[in-house]
């Protein structure tokens, strides 16, 4: 009886030698990197913004990153009109562009971080994973000036000409006056004014990934985005003016994993 006693508990320790643990599918997943770069393009409702994420890869489900973009930002009510010009041949008319009551183009580089996280632990390689993302960060705002091309007339009232002219309240009358606009001037005619106003950011987006944990990034996103500046920013001159942002956006992204 012994005998059996002793044989029985050799049999149990041999039998937990062979078991081995459940070991995960990897297969399913890809291959797990460590790091991505990620190059962004986001229109919104109100602007756009291109970006460079870079982000640090915790789990198969988890990634943190750093990013930085430059944008614009536009004021609700801005519409582009355009004026036509007739010399009296009907065969040589010009057409400018404008946007009537604006007195500043408005650019915002923005810093911050963000996680990623997915949602869909069954994702397949090759497949869609469906997750959240989030990002907070400060921001830089420029004012550069907007310039329009205006129809003086010489003191002898007799001739006109054309002068580029950015808004003040000495010629409010004029660069309101919509039969005396030309034409906008180029953007960076106001590159030698520019001002700043410091602010931060926020968003949240439904990331989708395609082919989540291959090597190389193809995903989009839909979400929300605000931002918050410590005062009004002067886009327009008629028009009320907000430090706050927010728009819908939709995302495009690109990149590498390694």
């Amino acid at each position: 009886m012994w005998l059996i006693a002793g044989i029985l508990p050799g049999s149990h320790l041999y039998a937990q030698s062979v078991v081995q643990p459940k070991q995960m599918d990897y297969s399913s997943m890809g291959v797990l990197y460590n790091t991505e770069k990620v190059f962004e393009i986001r229109p919104h409702i109100n602007g756009g913004a291109v970006s460079m994420q870079f982000g640090k890869i915790k789990t198969f489900y988890k990634t943190h990153y750093y990013q930085f973009d430059i944008g614009y930002l536009k004021h609700p009510k801005e519409k582009r009109q355009t004026v036509t010009f007739n010399s009296g041949n009907p065969f040589a008319t010009t057409s400018n562009s404008y946007t009537y009551g604006k007195q500043n183009n408005f650019m915002i580089v923005r810093g911050g971080v963000g996680k990623k996280i997915y949602f869909s632990e069954k994702a397949k390689r090759k497949g869609v994973a469906v997750g959240i993302n989030y990002e907070l960060g400060a921001s830089i705002g420029i004012l550069n000036p907007y310039y329009l091309k205006l129809i003086r007339l010489k003191e002898n009232g007799r001739d006109d000409y054309i002068s580029t002219e950015r808004y003040s309240e000495d010629n409010a009358d004029i660069f309101l006056d919509n039969s005396r606009i030309v034409g906008s001037a180029s953007f960076f005619k106001g590159f030698g004014h520019l001002s700043l106003l410091p602010g931060a950011h926020a968003r949240v987006g439904a990331h989708f990934g395609l082919g989540a944990f291959d090597k190389y990034v193809k995903a989009f996103e839909i979400g929300m985005m605000v931002d918050a500046f410590f005062q009004r920013v002067p886009i327009m001159i008629i028009d009320n003016n907000s430090p706050v942002f927010i728009n819908g956006f939709v995302s495009f992204q690109f990149g590498k994993r390694q």
